[in-house]
């Protein structure tokens, strides 16, 4: 039941000892914002590191190639290496368990135009896994499948900018637009996270790229993902094979860096998850230990209170109050600063963080925020912590006889 008489007397006791109270609850709100501010920035690196994956899946690989730096087999250097529909078929075959999608491609500029509007775009002509990779998702329409492949249609589908700048607020779905004099049917529209240059892409079936633009086989690069089971010692090991036997294939020598190149995510995925992982331990180990400074002044500051109202207690003892109508006044009093001030902790730390976190862009910190959630928990640890260690001597001090307490200085 509320006791009207017991929360004036502890606003009134606040209201007396105002310097305690006030560092009392500093100490709180420090060790809070403190906290927030830390988890804040790992999580704004962390946003950082994800933001540079989103574009494509983070299990990657990408194969291009080169001109050959060195002879070898009798072959000059400086040969082109040109990959062609058999490379997308050998791996396909030679590494079925650990590819998951692949696709070949082939760039090209165009000039692309409907009705009055025209603008320059890239084409990119591809097979049906490359959505799964680029990570494109539809808006509208349908994406280029093994149909198109097959017959070499004539169809394309464009980025969600591709259709704002040319067909304006009339939809492309089922519209031809003109690419270099050829007419394609737009058969679906899509939205990259990549950002504005990927959304400004138009994707054509890769048959029929190869058919139009040079009747031959040949393709600019492949990309690939690996069987997201595999771990990345087994997916650099994957990749560092499909590069062997891409050279052996060309009679390319183990030394030539630039014949035949591999980028693998898996690399960067590594490196990433690992600095993550760092950084992750430096910020709890600082942030828990600006917890546990947190703990220790909230304790200090509840034990000199204890010491400091013992003559208080001696009074509310010979006056016939209850030990436990003492030690319940000295915690609830203690309850109400530290929650006030953790509030106080954690509105200031997720507001510094809101204003700072525009000018921390430059310094790779996208978007630092923390969770409400983790920061309440630590106020609850302040809680607990400061009860605990205001409950032992107020304990104490409440079994102490009047007279006694009375005397103390």
């Amino acid at each position: 039941m509320f006791d009207r008489d017991l929360w004036r007397e502890i606003f009134q006791s606040i209201n007396m000892n105002r310097t305690r109270s006030v560092l009392s609850g500093f100490t709180v709100a420090f060790a809070i914002l403190l906290f927030a501010l830390l988890f804040g920035i790992a999580n704004g690196l962390g946003n950082t590191f994800e933001e540079g994956f989103k574009d494509d899946a983070n299990n990657a690989i990408f194969i291009e190639t080169g001109t050959t730096t060195k002879a070898h087999k009798g072959l000059q250097a400086g040969r082109r290496i040109q990959l062609t529909n058999k490379e997308y078929d050998f791996i396909k075959e030679e590494y079925g368990d650990k590819v998951q999608f692949i696709t070949s491609r082939i760039r090209r500029g165009v000039n692309a135009s409907f009705r009055n509007e025209k603008n320059n775009y890239t084409v990119r002509a591809i097979h049906s896994d490359n959505q799964f990779i680029e990570q494109n998702k539809v808006k509208i329409g349908r994406y280029i499948n093994q149909f198109d492949l097959d017959n070499k249609t004539k169809i394309v589908i464009i980025g969600r900018l591709v259709e704002e700048d040319l067909f304006l607020k009339t939809t492309a779905i089922g519209k031809y637009v003109n690419l270099d004099g050829i007419q394609f049917k737009v058969v679906g529209v899509f939205t990259d996270e990549g950002g504005d240059e990927e959304e400004r892409m138009i994707y054509m079936p890769l048959t029929t790229a190869q058919s139009i633009y040079g009747n031959n086989d040949f393709i600019d690069s492949m990309y690939l993902t690996y069987n997201p089971n595999l771990s990345y010692d087994q997916a650099l090991g994957f990749g560092n094979s499909i590069k062997k036997k891409l050279k052996e294939r060309f009679s390319v020598a183990d030394l030539d860096q630039r014949a035949v190149r591999i980028e693998n995510m898996a690399e960067g995925t590594k490196i990433v998850n690992q600095m993550s992982f760092g950084l992750g331990a430096i910020i709890i180990v600082i942030g828990f230990g600006t917890l546990i400074a947190g703990i220790v002044g909230i304790s200090n500051i509840m034990i000199f209170i204890v010491k400091e109202r013992t003559k208080e207690i001696g009074i509310r003892k010979a006056l016939g109050a209850k030990p436990k109508s003492i030690v319940s006044l000295i915690l609830i009093e203690s309850v109400l600063i530290t929650v006030i001030a953790g509030f106080i902790g954690l509105l200031s730390g997720m507001a510094v963080l809101k204003y700072v976190g525009p000018y921390l862009e430059k310094y790779f910190i996208k978007d630092p925020n923390v969770s409400p959630t983790l920061i309440i928990g630590a106020t609850i640890t302040l809680i607990i912590a400061g009860t605990i260690a205001g409950y032992l001597p107020a304990k104490k001090a409440s079994k102490i006889k009047p007279i006694v307490a009375l005397r103390d200085d």
